[in-house]
């Protein structure tokens, strides 16, 4: 064993160690981590690489994070461990946390972009009725496909819920303003009661069902709720 300071001797082996990460609190355990780090993960810590070298490698193995979770979480919804999405995108459980601290955080992160692309459908939708299309075909038309998502995909169930529960002020207040404009639509044209508001169209979107029921009965709660929607004369 070499002495503290002084450097080992030319032409020795390199240390192929494991290293050990720090123990971490997951569901009120705490779980030690170990594991052999990739060439990606020597890189994105720093070891003789260059700072734009560093940055390009932290960013591909935050995608590569992104889309292996995504792809996890679609299929099985949101008890897949941190271990196994590390262990999927082949990098060490490390890198993975050091993108992001608590499984939280990922699935933050995956959400927000689904509520991105939900907001640009609304955006769409908003932009149709303003150029004279029907608020109410426009309203049955978003929540059909939402809702035909959320079956296909948890995480699209996972960011809608979100979006009524825990969402950030700037997501919920550009989906209430989306919304209010259907709204607003909807009542000028007397399809949508009056009674109606933005805030029950968020939480008629927050509450879609998912893959809990079969396709059928997914339509058939759409079919129920936007009845309820509807105005009567």
């Amino acid at each position: 064993m070499g002495m503290p300071g002084v450097p080992a001797a030319q032409g020795s082996s390199p240390r192929t160690d494991t290293y050990s990460e720090p123990s971490f609190m997951l569901g009120g355990q705490h779980a030690p981590r170990s594991c052999e780090p990739s060439a990606n993960d020597e890189a994105e810590v720093g070891m003789t690489t260059a700072p734009h070298r560093l940055r390009a490698d932290a960013a591909r193995n935050r995608e590569k994070i992104l889309r292996t979770a995504r792809t996890l979480f679609a299929a099985r919804g949101g008890s897949v461990g941190m271990d196994e999405i590390a262990k999927e995108a082949g990098l060490a459980v490390g890198t993975l946390y050091r993108h992001f601290p608590t499984k939280a955080d990922l699935i933050g992160a995956i959400t927000s972009e689904l509520s991105d692309r939900i907001f640009t459908a609304l955006d769409e939708a908003v932009a149709r009725i303003d150029a004279g299309g029907s608020a109410l075909e426009e309203l049955t038309t978003l929540t059909e496909r939402i809702s035909t998502a959320a079956g296909e995909d948890r995480t699209v169930k996972a960011a809608m819920s979100n979006l009524g529960i825990e969402a950030a002020p700037e997501l919920k207040d550009r989906a209430m303003a989306g919304l209010a404009r259907i709204v607003e639509a909807g009542h000028a044209e007397g399809t949508l009661h009056p009674d109606v508001t933005a805030a029950d169209l968020v939480l008629t979107m927050s509450t879609l069902p998912g893959d809990e029921l079969p396709e059928p009965a997914r339509r058939r709660w759409v079919t129920l709720i936007l009845r309820g929607l509807t105005h009567r004369s």
